[in-house]
């Protein structure tokens, strides 16, 4: 009797983590990784066009020089804040949004600048930068979006039955998502 009680537990137990879904986690947990790679993939691929863009307008607007270094540094502060997959934090995505919204804010003041020179604009080496840039900022806005909803998947499975007690157990925790920046939902003030 004694050895059916533990044949009995084994083969419950088996079935329980079996069916607990721990693979299932795991997948969903490489896929939360797997997209905020791609995330960051794209926020480099801005961050590697801004130096050809600095270049092409420096030759035009010189003069402009604490707006292109402003638009240096920005660049250099969001390179430099990485963030590991796994330690996705709401503080942590908060300093890595913080940094990326101080390059943004930087590119709109160097795009002020453009429009004082009517030569650069037409200039075909910076109209094809700018173009990069735009699909460049619309691949981030995809991907954040993707991350997000890749996020909340994994976020929704381990809190469902009967995951959510072995998910604990596991390490599998909740993931941060992307929100919106504070203010975001009002519309730009436009003076010209």
């Amino acid at each position: 009797m004694k050895r059916f009680g533990i044949v009995l537990i084994a083969v419950v137990s088996a079935f329980l983590f079996s069916s607990c879904g721990y693979n299932k986690m795991v997948e969903m947990d490489e896929q939360v990784t797997s997209q905020w790679a791609q995330v960051e993939n794209v926020y480099q691929r801005r961050a590697d066009l801004i130096p050809n863009l600095v270049n092409t307008v420096k030759g035009y607007a010189a003069h402009e020089q604490e707006t292109l270094e402003g638009v240096i540094e920005a660049r250099s502060k969001a390179t430099s804040v990485n963030i590991d997959a796994n330690k996705l934090t709401p503080e942590t995505l908060k300093q890595f949004t913080q940094a990326q919204d101080g390059l943004s804010s930087a590119l709109s003041r160097l795009m002020v600048v453009v429009e004082r020179y009517p030569d650069l604009k037409a200039n075909q080496n910076f109209l094809d930068l700018q173009a990069q840039l735009e699909g460049t900022e619309n691949r981030i806005t995809q991907e954040r979006k993707k991350f997000n909803e890749t996020t909340q998947a994994y976020n929704a499975y381990i809190r469902k039955f009967p995951q959510v007690i072995y998910s604990g157990w596991f390490g599998f925790d909740k993931k941060t998502y992307f929100e919106a920046q504070q203010g975001a939902e009002k519309a730009p003030e436009v003076q010209f």
